[in-house]
């Protein structure tokens, strides 16, 4: 690949920039090699709302048919709708046209199991072993697959959620909503679901075109337009999505965009108040939802980073709720995906249980203070990588160390996880402690030890 080309194919999917790494061919030849390796029957594809998504569908379903598999279109669908349809419909397998957050020049692909989760790693390891060794075994003309349009796509998915809550409860509230949709593939169900639960909503970048009114990750300083909309509207709460609908970032009824973390531990303030059960988060979420979870008097599990590994860990301890800090919820009663319609249902419902406004809610919940940082390595690579880790582990000899994903140092109110990349030569830190400052002295400490030469041992 030459310079300024960007295609990243991992395990887990695939993306890059269009023009630039990622081009229709490589998508064809992507699909038919996880189609390839998908049981008997058809396939369901999808797409979020981004500017090449008729380019990359096409490529998709071409490579799909083409090895003798059926595919179903689903269009603009949000990445958890899509998982939802693979199990509930029995699909033999699913792909979702997305690029997720990244910006309007890139796009991807994101593959799903039967189950309805994203690809295990050994599944994702296949599909890629068959991609890059062009193992692939075209069908006859006369085996090729056939197309076929997908009818009322969202159905089964806003059953699922309507049932997970009090709905009469909500739509005596009245609530006035505010959603986001970025333009992309939630802004069909989301006003779907909201009007359902009985509230007035106000949409923004309704239309799944991809032409973005700000840059389409859900942060604080991408969302100003939508917060001064919140304000202006007086209403009581406001859900911002990515493109495909699998984040959600909430506002309050002042126009304050909520950090991401908090997302999860308002979702389980609710859920834990319906049922107890085990919660299953990543190494590097923030603490706010295991407090919750013990405040319940109910455990909770870590797992390595990652969608796949959360839902793996809830599979094996029936979890009641899992997901990640990045604004991820995952109800299994719902579907096996990150979920940001879930998430919006959860939170309006523990806003009409407990009749309290948003704010006062985020309030309640227990106070952290999150860091987030990385740092380059040495063209060494992986090397460099475990011996950083290393001199990270070994400068803490009496706290817990866990090294399921890179290395967790964890004291009684703090704690940091150091992790390299599996795309770029970078460390990954990540600190919270109570206060911004405790956070980020551990994070200097962290950079003070990665950057020290491998030969000075121990401090």
């Amino acid at each position: 690949m030459s310079e300024g080309q960007v295609l990243i194919a991992g395990i887990s999917g695939l993306r890059g920039i269009v023009g630039q790494g990622l081009d229709p061919h490589v998508a064809l030849e992507y699909a038919a090699a996880y189609a390839l390796g998908c049981p008997r029957g058809p396939i369901v594809v999808g797409h979020d709302g981004r500017m090449t998504a008729d380019v990359f569908t096409a490529a998709v379903a071409a490579g799909i048919l083409a090895v003798g598999r059926d595919v179903y279109l689903a269009g603009p669908t949000a990445t958890p709708t899509l998982g939802v349809l693979v199990r509930e419909r029995g699909f033999a397998g699913g792909v979702q046209v997305s690029a997720s957050h990244n910006p309007p020049e890139y796009n991807g692909l994101k593959f799903f199991e039967r189950r309805g989760s994203v690809l295990t790693p050994e599944s994702g390891r296949a599909v890629l072993e068959r991609f890059e060794s062009r193992a692939i075994s075209w069908a006859r003309y006369d085996q090729t697959g056939r197309s076929h349009t997908l009818e009322d796509p969202d159905r089964e998915h806003l059953d699922r959620i309507l049932a997970i809550v009090d709905c009469e409860a909500i739509r005596r509230r009245q609530f006035h909503v505010v959603l986001d949709a970025c333009h992309g593939a939630g802004g069909r169900l989301g006003a779907a679901l909201l009007r359902a639960l009985g509230c007035r909503v106000t949409l923004l970048g309704n239309t799944p075109d991809g032409r973005y009114d700000h840059p389409p990750e859900p942060t604080e300083a991408n969302l100003a337009t939508t917060a001064h909309t919140l304000g202006e509207a007086h209403a009581d709460v406001g859900f911002a999505q990515d493109p495909d609908a699998d984040r959600l970032v909430i506002l309050d009824e002042n126009g304050r965009c909520l950090p991401e973390e908090l997302t999860l531990g308002l979702a389980a303030a609710r859920r834990l108040d319906q049922a107890q059960g085990p919660v299953v988060i990543n190494l590097s979420t923030s603490s706010v939802t295991q407090q919750v979870a013990l405040e319940h008097g109910c455990p909770v599990w870590r797992t390595p980073v990652g969608e796949i590994n959360v839902v793996e860990r809830m599979l094996a301890t029936d979890a009641v709720l899992g997901g990640e800090g990045n604004g991820g919820v995952i109800d299994p009663r719902v579907g096996l995906v990150r979920d940001s319609f879930a998430g919006m249902a959860l939170v309006l419902d523990l806003m009409a249980a407990r009749a309290e406004p948003i704010s006062r809610l985020a309030e309640q919940l227990p106070s952290f203070a999150m860091i987030k940082d990385k740092i380059p390595l040495p063209a060494s690579g992986r090397d460099a990588v475990a011996a950083a880790l290393e001199r990270v582990a070994s400068a803490f000899p009496d706290q817990y160390a866990d090294r399921q994903d890179g290395v967790r140092i964890d004291w009684p109110d703090r704690w940091v996880h150091v992790r390299g990349s599996n795309t770029e030569p970078i460390v990954r830190v990540i600190a919270e402690a109570p206060e911004p400052d405790a956070a980020r002295a551990l994070v200097t400490q962290i950079f003070q030890l990665i950057q020290q030469p491998a030969d000075r041992g121990r401090p």
